[in-house]
């Protein structure tokens, strides 16, 4: 699988493993850290909702100042970041620096080994390292080696259940912030051993599976870099009204905790991993756009039955099954938004697609929150439905202007 993979590409990959290790730990467990402390649900939300904004906010700088001054700095500050963030959330549970080290280090939002708000600047250092032809080889296989990490993270996750009679209450999740460090840690080595050269590795020339259409026939960039951030916040907004809370949903709908959550989120990250590497085979048959229509569909079938699962370990079938769809699926959506523009402005192109999701993702969480406190644990998921339906409608559409069959 590694087989003509540049040794930037795999040391990106290897730096995305670490990091999504801990990410992991906190997607299941950092919600529940909360709610141990008393935090009301309410207050969870809003944090959560704070954080991707500013994130949304930081994405927006990141990515277009990538294409002008490269990734690495960016990347290496953020892990800079992570550090701080981790130290400060060790030390202290006090709200105020908790709050801090969240938002800065983007506790609990998960981003499959993505760095947060810095992902633009990786996605557009990676697609610079390799041929256009390697695009979906290399995005799916990208995003299976973070889904694998996050797995390894979701089963750390169980730690505080192992620790329960060991550290006395809400101290019992303190130690999965070591997790986050030390992927931290190894990040930075890793980055630092990648090099970032001025004169981009990829071919000018476009792959067949997403070959766009003649200059003459395109549309100017902005306008169609517009029409696609448009149709992303739909699904953005259906990510944010189940996505952060996934595992805190569990805990109150069906009482259970990190042993029992993470574990099974652990199978969940496992399945879309190998779901990932399965949809590179799908793409050669369906192409691009229709690989993720398909896989996406699925999902949503998924997505509306899940809230009236009346046993916990159905709802985690479905939710596994949900999971593996739509997560398999996120390589072919990278491989095509960066097949949109030209070399120069990827950057921009993956500043778009990032803004566009993590924008309207970050009112999700507060409005599903308040939702919850409301016991309408059912109505989030019903939203989202509708949202990711009218997003993939649009998607097709757009897709079909925008781009010649594959074949």
């Amino acid at each position: 699988m590694l087989k003509g993979i540049p040794r930037n590409t795999r040391l990106l990959m290897s730096a995305r493993a670490a990091r999504s290790v801990g990410q992991g730990a906190l997607v299941v467990d950092f919600a529940l850290y909360l709610h141990a402390l008393h935090w009301a649900t309410l207050s969870i939300g809003v944090l959560y909702s704070v954080s991707l904004l500013v994130g949304a906010l930081a994405t927006l700088l990141v990515g277009p100042l990538s294409d002008h001054f490269g990734a690495k700095g960016f990347l290496l500050g953020y892990e800079g970041i992570q550090l701080i963030a981790a130290s400060i959330a060790l030390s202290t549970a006090q709200p105020v620096w908790l709050t801090l080290a969240a938002i800065l280090g983007a506790f609990g939002r998960g981003a499959n080994g993505g760095a947060g708000p810095f992902a633009p600047a990786e996605q557009s250092w990676m697609s610079r390292s390799v041929a256009s032809e390697q695009w979906g080889k290399i995005f799916h296989f990208n995003t299976s080696v973070g889904l694998f990490g996050m797995a390894a993270g979701a089963t750390l996750a169980t730690l505080p259940g192992i620790l329960a009679g060991v550290l006395p209450g809400a101290e019992v999740y303190r130690p999965l912030f070591q997790v986050v460090l030390l992927g931290s840690l190894i990040c930075l080595l890793f980055l630092h051993a990648a090099e970032e050269s001025p004169t981009a590795a990829a071919s000018a020339e476009q792959s067949e599976q997403i070959q766009t259409a003649p200059p003459a026939a395109r549309k100017p960039i902005w306008r169609v870099l517009l029409t696609f951030g448009t149709i992303n916040a739909l699904n953005g907004l259906g990510i944010g009204m189940v996505g952060p809370l996934m595992a805190y949903w569990f805990h109150l709908r069906f009482g259970v905790g990190p042993a029992a959550i993470g574990g099974a989120m652990a199978l969940a990250f496992v399945s879309a991993a190998f779901m990932s590497l399965i949809g590179l085979r799908l793409t050669r048959r369906f192409g691009l756009v229709g690989t993720v229509l398909r896989m996406r569909l699925l999902g949503l079938v998924l997505l509306l039955v899940l809230p009236f699962s009346p046993f916990f370990w159905l709802a985690m079938l479905i939710f596994i099954a949900r999971g593996a769809l739509n997560q398999g699926s996120i390589g072919s959506r990278q491989a095509l938004f960066l097949g949109l523009v030209d070399e120069d402005r990827r950057g921009l192109a993956a500043t778009v697609n990032s803004l566009s999701v993590q924008a309207p993702r970050a009112i999700g969480p507060t409005i599903a929150a308040t939702l919850f406190q409301a016991e309408m644990l059912v109505t989030p998921f019903l939203i989202a439905g509708v949202l990711q339906g009218a997003y993939l409608y649009f998607f097709q559409r757009f897709f079909r202007k925008e781009m010649t069959p594959h074949r």
